[in-house]
């Protein structure tokens, strides 16, 4: 997905020259691209994640677009208070960049996990948040999204191999994309864990379970709407995301349950506790936090029991 972020972006900045790219010492065999088409349009920073993003916030007040590219953790948590007093509370058009949500620098240790990333921009309402599910609707994203007025947060993978069958790249900033229909239970998911989420769902057509599945990556602004319409058609709803269960799409589907007073079940998907000191690869983790197609699978089927007294 980096790779094709960094494609799209040369694409762009061949056409707009506003546009720079910032690192924070992190994006080698990844940015060349960029830096050596436009080198005087790339700075690297150093290890100052801070200083990056007051540095783009005030480019972006001197007309620029800056992108801002590090790993998820130190894009967003380092530097919120920054984001915060920036580019969000002045609306300009910082672009930050974040790869590797979830687990996937799972051997770097806990420090580079980003389990909480969506849940602490969500409380601000002024900055766009979007977490594509493969790389082709990671482009289709960039591309209506690089000219927004306000800041951007873009959840990116570090996975460039996996597509989610049925997405075919679409993508619209407030809406949902759905993936394929069903009537039994829905899957709403974001970013690359939608691949287990498609392996589940085979897995659980093999036992007669029919399964919708809808894409959520333009988290905010949320697609309240299409979510309100959707929900209202199924007895359970399960969401799935490499995130605490707290502040990501889980707490936003059931916000809007909640408020709408939508009779659906929902069942969060998510890491639930504390992550203390385990490590591991991507797979391990998915699995040990029940976000393999396997584990999906079982939730899907217990809650089916639950619901139904079966």
């Amino acid at each position: 997905m980096r790779t094709a972020f960094v494609e799209t972006l040369v694409e762009l900045a061949q056409k707009d020259p506003r546009i720079v790219l910032l690192t924070g010492d992190l994006g080698f065999m990844a940015l060349e691209p960029f830096a050596e088409t436009f080198p005087q349009r790339f700075f690297n920073v150093g290890v100052a994640e801070q200083n990056m993003i007051g540095l783009a916030t005030g480019l972006a007040e001197a007309g620029f677009i800056p992108y801002v590219y590090s790993i998820v953790p130190f894009a967003v948590l380092r530097p919120y208070e920054f984001i915060r007093n920036g580019p969000i509370h002045h609306q300009f058009p910082v672009r930050i960049v974040g790869v590797g949500g979830g687990v996937e620098y799972g051997h770097q240790g806990v420090s580079h996990y980003a389990l909480e990333d969506i849940g602490v921009l969500r409380t601000q309402s002024g900055v766009t948040i979007i977490a594509p599910a493969d790389a082709n609707q990671a482009v289709t994203a960039i591309r209506k999204t690089w000219n927004l007025p306000g800041p951007v947060f873009y959840r990116l993978s570090k996975n460039t191999r996996t597509f989610i069958p049925g997405l075919e790249g679409r993508f619209e900033i407030g809406k949902l994309q759905m993936v394929c229909d069903g009537h039994d239970l829905l899957f709403i998911t974001t970013g690359t864990i939608a691949s287990e989420v498609v392996s589940a769902m085979a897995l659980l057509r093999e036992q007669d379970v029919s399964c919708a599945m809808a894409v959520l990556a333009s988290i905010n602004p949320a697609p309240v709407g299409c979510l309100i319409d959707l929900l209202k058609r199924f007895p359970i709803v399960i969401t799935v995301e490499t995130h605490y269960i707290t502040g990501g799409i889980g707490s936003l589907v059931a916000e809007i349950l909640a408020e709408h007073g939508i009779a659906c079940r929902i069942v969060r998907c998510g890491v639930k506790q504390n992550v203390g000191g385990i490590t591991g690869s991507q797979s391990y983790l998915e699995s040990f936090y029940g976000l393999s197609a396997k584990t999906l699978v079982d939730t899907a089927l217990l809650s089916l029991r639950e619901s139904t007294g079966i």
